[in-house]
């Protein structure tokens, strides 16, 4: 990469990290934000001042030692109380009031970014996105960006910009002193004398200079290590959680040892990432230490001639390696902080793709036009693809009246739940028009209950004080679960404790509890035995009918044609065709 290319590319990452910080300190929380900042910024200035006047009573204090002057130490160890207890006050607000910065600026980016992250079904089309053609591939891991990578983004931010700003003020503060007190520095060149004025402020800067080169050189590596680690230990939390979720599914395979090698392979990957990290701070270590063990005789052995020789007495020494100390401080920021900058850069670069992954579901819109109201159920011209391109459907004309009861099959792969999909307005990779009844309900194959009570579960996504108890009590008799009437309080996780058969009859539960005039179910009996289908499948027919509603069902099974009148059934297209599949409509 060339250096016009580099700093194009640094330019563009300074606009979206910028982008990515301002939004806090212009929110409806500016003025706190604000006021915040403010206050942190005057305690560090108030606390480089302390500073500064603790440089100078090193001078007064080592010439009274010098002297042996002991009411001048003991009125000079007095003022030095003073001025520590001062320093301890700053430096505990200082730390209390960044952390509460840091803690609100994080609160509100995690309910902004989630807000954005559920809004209009993103999150749904950035997992969908996943399984397309690789091009534009959504970023890995939101629940981490959002859970960690916030936080560590607010607190580097907050550390390393109030580090910066310290450092600054300490270097105009003590530079000043540093040329006063180091005088000019002269020696023979060519025949005559060259004389460098201010010459311990030149030698820091040359010191911290070629120190800071060194050090982005030593540690660069480090920028992409910590991206790749917080990745890999994403990869390795993400497939604990996914074993815990599909537990039963896994230990009925008896794959506990297949999930211990997969987990462990993750493990692995993010063991031997860390080890490169590892190996890359300790390289940046060596030589940090170094630089900062040298540091602290650098000064006396720069100005150690002009004590000799009697042009400054030890105090003055004193006040020149303590100015100098600050000076190298303030310089050397980028050496004493290239691994915490280097973590924020990875944190950064994370959270910038993840909200340019936001901002582009955002600005994209869908390409299939869906409204709701009226009577009947109906598709114009309705396409629809995998997220890989390929089309499933092209050109569907289709219209469900009320009264009507729809049985959607075909084979697996054809697209009958994905065709229910576009009906309730989630699929992205869908064109055409679509409308759908206002007062319509769809039921998932794989139905979702939250973890907690179970009238919430039954109630979801509405709040289940909406309901009375002897509503909710009457849709789980009406989905044969007679026997959780008296459990409603009972807090579970649902998912895990019911069986699929259960579950599914919960998710009908939920159906006769809200009574809706429509209803779109995909598979939402296949685990139900036949009997229980039957009776179930009988009482949300005969409550849509009295609703003067519709249904439309995916299902396999052909002891439910019984309980529809129209039939959708997904075909073969013929070769040749733009379209995998085309979609023929019978009436029974």
């Amino acid at each position: 990469m060339t250096l016009p290319e580099r700093w194009a590319a640094a330019a563009a990452t300074t606009r979206r990290v910028w982008a990515l910080t301002t939004p806090y300190f212009g929110s409806d929380e500016r003025w706190r934000a604000r006021g915040l900042l403010g206050a942190i910024v005057a305690l560090n200035l108030g606390a480089v001042y302390l500073l500064v006047l603790i440089n100078d009573w090193n001078r007064l204090f080592y010439d009274a030692l010098e002297a042996r002057d002991q009411a001048v130490f003991w009125q000079q160890l007095g003022r030095f109380t003073v001025l520590a207890f001062a320093f301890i006050v700053v430096a505990v607000y200082r730390f209390y009031l960044t952390q509460l910065l840091e803690m609100r600026w994080r609160a509100w980016m995690t309910r902004h970014t989630l807000a954005r992250w559920l809004h209009g079904q993103a999150f749904y089309r950035m997992e969908l996105a996943r399984y397309g053609n690789g091009e534009g591939a959504p970023p890995d891991n939101p629940d981490q960006r959002i859970q960690e990578d916030l936080n560590l983004f607010t607190s580097y931010s907050v550390s390393l910009s109030m580090g910066l700003l310290n450092a600054a003020v300490t270097l105009a503060s003590f530079v000043g002193i540093l040329w006063t007190l180091s005088g000019p520095f002269s020696f023979p060149f060519g025949g005559s004398t060259v004389t460098i004025p201010g010459f311990m402020v030149w030698a820091a800067v040359a010191y911290c200079l070629l120190g800071s080169l060194a050090t982005h050189w030593i540690g660069r590596p480090q920028i992409a290590l910590n991206f790749r680690q917080q990745r890999l230990e994403a990869d390795f939390r993400h497939h604990m959680v996914r074993v815990r979720e599909y537990s039963e599914a896994i230990a009925l395979d008896a794959g506990q040892q297949v999930e211990r090698e997969r987990i462990g392979l993750r493990f692995s990957d993010a063991l031997a990432n860390y080890l490169q990290l590892l190996r890359a701070q300790k390289r940046l270590t060596w030589f940090t230490n170094f630089f900062g063990q040298a540091a602290v005789v650098f000064p006396f052995i720069v100005a150690a001639p002009r004590f000799f020789a009697g042009t400054i007495q030890l105090g003055e020494l004193m006040q020149i390696a303590s100015a100098f100390g600050r000076v190298q401080d303030s310089l050397a920021w980028f050496v004493d902080n290239y691994s915490s900058l280097a973590a924020w850069r990875a944190t950064a670069d994370r959270l910038t793709s993840f909200e340019a992954s936001l901002a582009a579901q955002e600005a994209d819109r869908p390409a299939l036009a869906r409204t709701q109201g009226g009577e009947q159920l109906h598709a114009h011209d309705l396409q629809l693809a995998l997220p890989t391109g390929a089309v499933l459907l092209d050109g569907v004309q289709l219209q469900a009246a009320p009264g009507d009861r729809v049985l959607v099959k075909g084979p697996s792969g054809s697209g009958k739940s994905t065709l229910l999909r576009a009906f309730a307005g989630i699929w992205p990779y869908a064109r055409g028009a679509v409308a759908v009844p206002a007062d319509t309900m769809a039921i998932p194959q794989h139905p979702y209950f939250p973890e907690g009570p179970l009238r919430d579960a039954l109630a979801y996504p509405e709040p289940a004080s909406r309901y009375g108890d002897a509503a909710l009590r009457q849709a789980l008799d009406d989905a044969l679960l007679p026997q959780l009437k008296d459990q409603l309080d009972r807090q579970e996780a649902w998912a895990h404790t019911l069986s699929g058969g259960e579950r599914q009859r919960l998710a009908l539960a939920r159906v006769f509890l809200k009574d809706p005039r429509w209803v779109l179910a995909d598979e939402a009996t296949a685990a139900l035995d036949g009997a229980a289908e039957q009776q179930l499948y009988q009482r949300l027919v005969e409550r849509l009918r009295a609703r003067g509603g519709g249904l439309v069902s995916v299902a396999h099974r052909p002891a439910l044609e019984a309980f529809h009148d129209r039939v959708w059934e997904l075909v073969p297209a013929a070769a040749g065709g733009s379209a995998a599949w085309q979609l023929r409509q019978t009436r029974r």
